[in-house]
């Protein structure tokens, strides 16, 4: 299979990725990235010979604005464009206003360069996603959201979302993205477990790039996803938290150290894990 179409979020490389998949019905796109890289996305398109109004769908794996954040600039632009997404996601596509508040309430004042426009879908344009979508099994996957699914084609690729976590290529080190407020540690086990059931050949990651050892990068995550809830479980503070995963890092070149902090901040994952904590220890009282 082909890598992913780099969207080049704000100008930097392998933070975001979208992919081109071929189906009976036509050339769709995994992931839309956000408004932000939508010139760019029809770049990537064009140098595979394509424009937007070529494309017949859009497969999402969840709603954050990251993943599917240009969907309603891409409807507007080619209103034929079909998107597929969870029954848990759609009413956020075709009135993003309660998203849009709580992102804006997480990002502050950098909302707009991080992600740009927010459009509505129009609901004639959105399809709920079933056991299979366009020949690919589809099937819910939450943990890192509770809306999130995966897709798995005949050849044994796992369009994964945020499900696989965050890895740039070619590093090894595979980290759990968690932003709030949906992280579920024990519900993401679970999706891990499914994946692996499934047994997929490759995992592509939008955050970055195609993964061919499934196995130990699964397996590395489930450590991590342990290992980072229970250290805020016992209540580690945030900036001992951050330093300590960022100090893990360091061995990596600059530029892939730059790409995980934009594609996954550990503020995000700390705050994420810190209100699923807090949820936990509510419910045990």
């Amino acid at each position: 299979m082909e890598g992913p179409l780099d969207l080049l979020h704000l100008g930097r490389e392998k933070v975001i990725g979208a992919y081109l998949l071929d189906t009976p019905e036509g050339p769709a796109l995994y992931e839309s990235g956000p408004s932000t890289t939508v010139e760019t996305l029809k770049q990537r398109l064009h140098e595979h010979g394509l424009e937007l109004s070529d494309l017949r769908h859009l497969l999402l794996s969840h709603i954050h604005l990251d993943h599917a954040g240009a969907a309603g600039v891409l409807v507007r632009e080619h209103p034929g464009l079909i998107v597929h997404v969870s029954g848990i996601g759609a009413p956020h596509l075709v009135d993003p206003a309660r998203l849009e508040k709580s992102a804006r309430r997480l990002y502050g004042d950098l909302f707009d360069e991080l992600w740009g426009e927010l459009a509505p879908v129009p609901e004639a344009n959105i399809r709920i996603v079933g056991d299979r979508v366009l020949g690919l099994e589809c099937w819910p996957s939450p943990g890192h959201a509770r809306h999130h699914v995966c897709y798995l084609d005949a050849g044994g690729t796992l369009y994964a979302g945020d499900a696989a976590g965050v890895r740039i290529q070619p590093s090894e080190f595979v980290l759990p993205p968690a932003p709030p407020p949906e992280f579920d540690r024990d519900a993401w086990l679970e999706t891990l477990d499914e994946i692996e059931r499934r047994a997929p050949q490759r995992l592509a990651l939008v955050h970055f790039g195609v993964a061919d050892d499934p196995g130990r990068h699964l397996a590395e995550l489930r450590e991590r996803i342990q290992h980072w809830s229970a250290e805020i479980e016992a209540g580690a503070e945030q900036d001992d938290f951050i330093e300590e995963h960022e100090a893990e890092l360091a061995v990596l070149p600059a530029d892939q150290r730059a790409s995980y902090a934009q594609a996954i901040p550990f503020w995000h994952s700390y705050l994420g894990m810190r209100r699923w904590a807090e949820k936990r220890r509510e419910r045990a009282a």
